[in-house]
């Protein structure tokens, strides 16, 4: 593992593909901010997946921002 302790923004959304990008960016040694929103999705587990993910890598931080969707029309 490289170690550059730059900081990285991943956007975890629970998926797959969230999920590898930010097990990369912490292989690559920078230090993982995760960012989820919480659009009022009807499955919740995509939230708690992004949680275990987070927690299971080991990010610096991890934040749900909560996000109106009807706002925008």
């Amino acid at each position: 593992m490289k170690h550059s302790h730059k900081p990285a923004v991943i956007l975890v959304s629970g998926g797959l593909d969230s999920a590898t990008a930010l097990a990369i960016a912490k292989h690559e040694g920078f230090d993982c901010y995760a960012l989820s929103f919480d659009y009022g999705q009807r499955h919740r587990f995509e939230l708690e997946a992004a949680d275990r993910v987070c927690e299971s890598i080991g990010v610096t931080d991890h934040i749900t921002i909560p996000l109106n969707l009807r706002a925008f029309g």
